[in-house]
C-alpha cells in the first residue's frame, strides 16, 4: 500500500525576527488584529510564544501566558491560505502540551461567538464554555461578546 503523507509542521519558540512574518498573517485573518507591539510585549514579558512552520515558512503562531498553574491562550492563528490542513488543531495540541509541561492545571481562552470554526475546534478538543464576557471584542457594530472557555489539563 502506498499512502501520501502530508509534510509535517514543526514548532519552535517565537523570536523577535519572526514578527514581520507574524504581522503579515495577523491582519489577513482578524478584522481587529494584534499590533506588532502586542507581540513584542508578549516576548519581552516572557510569555510562551510559538511559531508553526511548514517547509521553512512560518504558517502559524500562538501566545500562551502562564499564571501559577493556569494557562491563558492569548492568541492562536494559522495563515488563511493554510486553513483546512489540521494545523490549527496540531498547534493547539502543541500549546496544550507546553502548558502541561509548565504544570498547568487549566487552560483558558476567549473566542468570538461569530468564529464558528474556532468554537468547533475548541469544543472538539474538550474545551467547555465557562461564561460570556460582554462587549469584550471590538466589532463593526460596536462590541462583540467573548465566550470564555476552559480545559482541564
Amino acid at each position: 500500500m502506498n499512502a501520501l503523507l502530508k509534510p509535517a509542521v514543526t514548532y519552535r519558540p517565537m523570536k523577535k525576527s519572526d514578527l514581520d512574518a507574524v504581522m503579515a498573517i495577523e491582519p489577513e485573518i482578524y478584522p481587529y488584529p494584534w499590533t506588532r507591539g502586542n507581540f513584542s510585549d508578549s516576548l519581552k514579558a516572557g510569555y510562551s510564544c510559538w511559531v508553526c512552520e511548514h517547509e521553512g515558512k512560518l504558517v502559524g503562531y500562538a501566545v500562551l501566558m502562564m499564571v501559577l498553574d493556569e494557562a491563558h491562550l492569548l492568541n492562536i492563528s494559522i495563515a488563511r491560505a493554510c486553513h483546512g490542513h489540521g494545523w490549527g488543531r496540531c498547534l493547539l495540541e502543541h500549546v496544550i502540551g507546553v502548558a502541561r509541561g509548565y504544570n498547568g492545571q487549566m487552560m483558558f481562552l476567549e473566542v468570538r461567538p461569530s468564529n464558528k470554526s474556532a468554537l468547533a475546534l475548541y469544543e472538539s478538543m474538550g474545551f467547555n464554555e465557562f461564561s460570556v464576557r460582554k462587549g469584550y471584542y471590538p466589532a463593526a457594530n460596536g462590541r462583540e461578546d467573548a465566550v470564555l472557555m476552559g480545559l482541564a489539563l
